[in-house]
């Protein structure tokens, strides 16, 4: 690189600075609970919620999570988080809603769940709520969505939710702070690939 190219490069990172220093200080709101949605059907959402778990807990928050659906198996997340001080870990699901194939069942565990994140909710203590799958609760009616949107939408301000799951209802995307959809691009699945430890639990 000569010393004309260095310069050059200094001078576009000395712009770029100067647009970037003035969007961050256009920002006036400070310390808004979010509501977050990770959805879509690409692979990490749930990671991406566990990854801001630990980031809150470095920061000393004390974090919640609720897993509807998921049960019946131990993740590499819940060996470590559940064991942490300031977390509160609750896997109330029977099994995802194809394994289990009893309706009944699956809305009465969602429900459970469900009452269980309202508490947590209702938590001073708690500043993050990973609600893990809550989608696929929604989207297979197992709990009325106006209720779910309408609590969600009512939390305390300092409160932060991260609702996961594929086929985020419009009415919860409309109502979030911030929404991700992983996109599907390539998948191993797709070549013959099987779940692993370590990677998809």
């Amino acid at each position: 690189m000569t010393d004309a190219d260095a310069e050059r490069h200094r001078l576009k990172m000395q712009k770029r600075k100067a647009v970037q220093d003035a969007e961050v200080a256009s920002k006036t709101i400070a310390d808004k609970g979010l509501l977050i949605v990770n959805t879509g059907p690409g692979k990490g959402k749930s990671t991406a919620a566990f990854g801001l778990a630990v980031r809150a807990l470095g920061h000393g928050w004390k974090v919640g999570v609720v897993q509807f659906g998921k049960g019946g198996w131990e993740s590499g997340e819940s060996k470590v988080l559940e064991g942490l001080p300031g977390v509160s870990w609750h896997t109330l699901g029977e099994g995802f809603t194809w394994e289990t194939q009893d309706r009944a069942r699956d809305i009465a565990a969602a429900e459970a769940a469900w009452g269980k994140a309202r508490q947590l909710m209702d938590d001073p203590a708690i500043r993050l709520l990973v609600l893990d799958e809550l989608n696929i609760a929604l989207r297979y009616e197992h709990l009325p969505l106006a209720d779910v949107v309408a609590t969600l939408k009512a939390r305390r301000p300092d409160l932060t939710v991260v609702v996961t799951g594929r086929n985020a209802k419009p009415e919860l995307i409309a109502a979030a702070d911030c929404v991700t959809e992983m996109t599907a691009v390539k998948h191993h699945f797709a070549a013959g690939v099987k779940a692993q430890a370590g990677i998809e639990f």
